[in-house]
């Protein structure tokens, strides 16, 4: 393909439409540069990124000392496969463990594979320690989920985009409304293992449950001796202004997910958070993964949680997210026959419109002449999640652009 007379930015975006899969509906930019909450594209312009790789990126792009980490272990081991110990896993295992306390860490490599990874040990703590019959345990989840990609997540999801083509769905699934404590009760059986749950639906549009919801999902799941799982993949480290967000309502799952921050946008790491309890289910051959736990990750993974230790982006989210949604909410007071609803906790926000979304997420795209990067979820509701080392000003630069879109 020639270059001659389209820009360097056309010319890579029909390279990727002809040599990878549509998968994917992208804002057609093409990044080539990062730093903090910042991205510049091809032909060289600044964009304020305020998707963050959906809360990857909740310590900025390329941080200096995830970066020196990477670097460093990278001179010394990457993989060695499980089939070997290392000796970069057990120590960011046990940091993980304090900072969440949790007594055991699982590895894996994607959050897909932290989702799955949780199914298989319901399943087979149902089968072990409650003594469900073989074959007839039965996981409780959620409508307008987001768990992964995989033939078994799709099956339970309620998009169908997600799960349309892909039949037969895998059986044991019970879905129920999001947010409705009195439906996860009438589900229940004498089968059930497990409730599977995000303490806030990111993908769906940022979807905040009822107060006072995690608490009595924590104490309905205790009462009926089934595992409550948290996927805090997209909510965890931070996020939301809490380390994990179940703890705003101080409630600790029997097993939390976590993935995407955990690698601090430098290197794919996930996993399980759980007791001993529940994890013994789990021996050797009955799961594994060969990257899972790689001294690379493991050397991020470290390195992030002394992150968390040495500074209070609980508290910086907090702020900023206050100070962000207040100024979303005035723009919706301007706007309101464009913007239905504005909504979110710490720096994970959503503006939920009337008319679909593309339009605007693209208007944000080519504002000069600074552009700003977020995405359209569901159609109509635009997902905007800066990195937790944004500044105030940054942010109210970020307003600026979303009002003069609106305005337009």
């Amino acid at each position: 393909m020639s270059k001659k007379n389209i820009s360097k930015s056309e010319y890579y975006l029909e390279i990727d439409k002809k040599w990878t899969a549509r998968n994917y509906k992208p804002i057609p930019v093409v990044i080539r540069k990062a730093k903090g909450p910042w991205v510049w594209d091809v032909e060289g312009k600044k964009y304020l990124d305020c998707l963050s790789a959906y809360s990857s990126q909740n310590f900025g792009h390329l941080h200096p000392k995830l970066v020196k980490a990477l670097k460093k272990q990278t001179n010394k081991v990457v993989l060695t496969s499980r089939a070997f110990c290392n000796d970069s896993m057990g120590i960011a295992a046990k940091k993980l463990c304090e900072l969440t306390e949790y007594e055991v860490f699982l590895p894996m490599n994607t959050g897909t594979e932290a989702v799955e990874t949780a199914l298989k040990i319901a399943r087979k703590w149902g089968y072990e320690k409650k003594n469900v019959p073989e074959d007839k345990a039965e996981i409780i989840v959620c409508e307008n989920n987001f768990h992964g990609r995989t033939i078994t997540i799709v099956g339970f999801s309620t998009d169908p985009d997600a799960y349309e083509g892909f039949g037969p769905k895998t059986p044991g699934f019970k879905i129920i409304p999001y947010g409705d404590v009195e439906s996860l009760k009438k589900a229940i059986t004498k089968n059930t293992v497990a409730f599977l749950f995000e303490p806030i639906q990111s993908e769906a549009g940022v979807l905040i449950p009822p107060k006072g919801y995690l608490k009595e999902v924590n104490k309905i799941c205790q009462k009926n001796n089934i595992l409550s799982i948290a996927d805090e993949i997209q909510t965890g480290l931070c996020r939301t202004g809490a380390l994990l967000a179940c703890q705003h309502e101080k409630v600790k799952p029997n097993i939390t997910l976590v993935a995407k921050a955990v690698g601090g946008g430098i290197f794919p790491v996930s996993g399980v958070l759980s007791s001993w309890d529940v994890m013994d289910v789990i021996t050797p051959g009955s799961h594994g993964s060969t990257w899972g736990g790689n001294s690379l990750g493991m050397a991020v993974l470290e390195a992030v949680c002394d992150l968390l230790v040495e500074e209070d982006f609980s508290q910086k989210s907090v702020d900023l997210g206050n100070y962000f949604i207040e100024g979303l909410k005035k723009i919706q007071q301007k706007h309101p026959d464009k913007i239905k609803e504005v909504r979110g906790r710490g720096l994970l926000t959503a503006i939920e419109l009337h008319d679909k979304a593309r339009t605007y997420t693209e208007a944000m795209m080519d504002h000069k002449p600074v552009g700003l990067l977020a995405k359209e979820t569901h159609e109509y509701s635009i997902r905007l999640a800066p990195p937790l080392i944004v500044t105030e000003k940054e942010l109210s630069s970020a307003l600026g652009v979303i009002e003069e879109v609106f305005d337009e």
